[in-house]
């Protein structure tokens, strides 16, 4: 029941993918921007980042017509190329730590993201999902796949490791020591093969990418009404997507930090939270939560887990059960009085990668009064939300692979 197709990408000349594969914009600090702008004229943040060739800051709609120049720049000189036969393109990931992360770019149907044949798992805000759609809708394509997951299949596994057994039209390693690889396949057998396998699949889910996702659909509700002579086989009824099975899928916790107690002193906060956990003081031991419903808390320059009184708690679904939400609805709303988790200039959100060290210092710092380190969120919770229908808290997961922009582009 999930649909996806081979399409033709435009990507870099094998001589130079290794320089124009960016990491996501928001990811560099201005410094290291103004150095890869300035040093490596292949990079595809001078496509993103058009107004560096002016010495000019541009936003808004300008900005998007002089990135879609820039593009078209790229591929005038050579830098890109696009292939001629649709492919599905075999995407392998070795990153730092050496992880590995092994699946298939593809394009993958807006009428299965409408039908929730495509799952999510996030809320997505409005003006985002409009913002980028009137983006997408100017420069003509899409740099950054959607990452999707699927529960791990025999079949299609045994075809992937067949392909990664030949030669590689790509191999790379980025200056953040991460090795990508990626193979070409347009044997029209093998792309019917695959795409059969994933037609029994009754669902994929999303892992990362719920505002792009929204966006190309709200793009193809738009560009349907403007054709007259639509026949739902236009580029435009498809995103990109990597597609990768869910044993590959890595998701850490995301921490939170809070910059006050609401008004409580240290003692009455503790007994408060006594209501609905067993407290335990670690002191100066740090403790990182090892079970479901375990939380890390740091106040004061000491350490305490915080295990949920059951008793106290009742789980109706999948959301209930998630330790993000439990936290928000037992001491970051009731307790520190943080309703809005996205907006509220009292909370910060610290990845599990940067660990419970980080947590400590910045309380230690007086910026925060207190940081909870949780559990990190699995797969199968993630799966059971998206299949209830239901919506985690903001900032619950983060989920790597972390792809390169530019390797594989969409053009719709």
């Amino acid at each position: 029941m999930s649909k996806i197709i081979p399409f033709k990408a435009v990507r870099p000349t094998r001589d130079k993918v290794n320089l124009l594969a960016a990491r996501s914009y928001e990811s560099y600090t201005s410094m290291q921007v103004e150095s890869r702008l300035r040093d490596n004229p292949f990079s595809f943040l001078h496509i993103v980042n058009p107004g560096f060739k002016y010495q000019k800051e541009i936003s808004g709609v300008e900005r998007y017509g002089l990135v879609r120049n820039r593009y078209q720049e790229f591929k005038e000189d050579g830098i890109f190329m696009q292939d001629e036969k649709p492919s599905f393109y075999i995407y392998k990931i070795v990153n730092r730590d050496g992880l590995e992360f092994n699946g298939i770019v593809a394009a993958t149907s807006v009428q299965d993201y409408e039908n929730d044949v495509i799952k999510k798992h996030e809320d997505t805000l409005e003006f985002r999902e409009v913002l980028f759609k009137e983006y997408l809708k100017t420069v003509g394509f899409n740099a950054e796949a959607v990452l999707l997951t699927y529960p791990d299949n025999q079949e299609l596994e045994t075809i992937l490791n067949q392909i990664m057994d030949s030669r590689p039209e790509y191999e790379f390693t980025t200056t953040y020591r991460d090795t990508h690889y990626l193979w070409n396949v347009d044997d029209e057998a093998l792309l019917q093969k695959i795409q059969d396998i994933f037609s029994e699949m009754p669902a994929l889910y999303i892992a990362d990418g719920h505002h792009r996702s929204a966006s190309s659909y709200l793009l193809a509700k738009d560009l349907m009404a403007e054709n007259p002579h639509h026949s739902g086989d236009e580029a435009y009824n498809y995103f990109m997507s990597y597609i990768i099975p869910e044993s590959d899928l890595k998701i850490y916790e995301f921490n939170r930090l809070v910059k006050d107690l609401n008004g409580l002193e240290k003692e009455e906060f503790l007994i408060k939270l006594d209501e609905y956990f067993r407290i335990e003081n670690r002191g100066m031991n740090y403790y990182k939560p090892s079970e479901l419903h375990h939380f890390s808390m740091y106040l004061d320059g000491e350490f305490y887990s915080l295990n949920l009184r059951k008793s106290k708690y009742e789980i109706k679904n999948a959301l209930d059960a998630l330790d993000t939400q439990i936290l928000y609805v037992t001491i970051l709303k009731p307790l520190l009085g943080i309703e809005d988790l996205r907006n509220d200039q009292r909370i910060e959100y610290s990845h599990g990668k940067k660990d419970l060290a980080f947590v400590k210092t910045a309380v230690d710092s007086g910026t925060f009064a207190v940081g909870f380190g949780l559990l990190a969120v699995t797969t199968e919770e993630m799966r059971h939300i998206a299949d209830q229908g239901l919506k985690m808290p903001p900032k619950s997961t983060y989920i790597e692979p972390k792809l390169r922009s530019g390797v594989t582009v969409y053009e719709f």
